[in-house]
């Protein structure tokens, strides 16, 4: 499985001020992370899914991985609502740069 998941791509919509990073398979949508807009440049991430035959192989840091990345490139800041998004920018520093603090 190890192989086929690096094989797996994580691809990118955004419409009508919200977007997602997925991950599917023959056309079946099995992990996604959701944000929606709240201006030009932050968003509020509100939610992880990842299909069971998935979990526990790192999917889910995948898509937030692939959301830092992108929020880099973009000059975004990211809110996480979302409780496993919230918890890895608590546990990790090195994705804290793109985070959106507020008070």
């Amino acid at each position: 499985m190890k192989s086929e998941e690096h094989s797996i791509g994580i691809q990118h919509q955004e419409a009508d001020g919200r977007g997602s990073f997925f991950l599917a398979r023959d056309g079946i949508q099995l992990a996604e992370m959701t944000y929606s807009r709240a201006s030009e440049r932050r968003v509020i991430i509100d939610h992880t899914l990842v299909d069971e035959q998935l979990r526990g192989l790192g999917v889910a840091r995948r898509l937030l991985d692939t959301a830092v990345a992108w929020a880099r490139a973009t000059d975004t800041r990211i809110l996480a609502t979302c409780p496993y998004a919230l918890a890895q920018f608590e546990r990790d520093p090195t994705i804290r740069d793109v985070l959106d603090q507020q008070p």
